[in-house]
């Protein structure tokens, strides 16, 4: 992993837990969020950092710092198949 990678994952994975800070303590958001939120123009680029963000969120779960959830329930990366959401652990 360069240091560049590094930066980046560490930028998303402070966005993710801004945003949950600004939100209601049971509201959950999408990593498109934070890619969106580290993203820095206004075109779709940002889904280049869907995978950046989602490995952000699975770090995070590590740390226990949040959870990442499929239909309301917490998954682990092996079982999360699909769209998935952040919250707070």
């Amino acid at each position: 992993m360069t240091e560049r990678d590094r930066q980046l994952g560490r930028r998303l994975e402070r966005a993710i837990v801004d945003l949950l800070e600004r939100r209601a303590a049971t509201a959950s958001i999408c990593p498109s969020d934070a890619a969106r939120e580290v993203y820095e123009s206004d075109d779709d680029g940002w889904r280049t950092l869907m995978e950046p963000a989602r490995r952000a969120a699975w770090r995070l779960v590590a740390a226990g710092e949040v959870q990442v959830t499929q239909a309301g329930r917490p998954v682990t990366q092996a079982e999360a198949r699909g769209p998935v959401r952040i919250r707070r652990a």
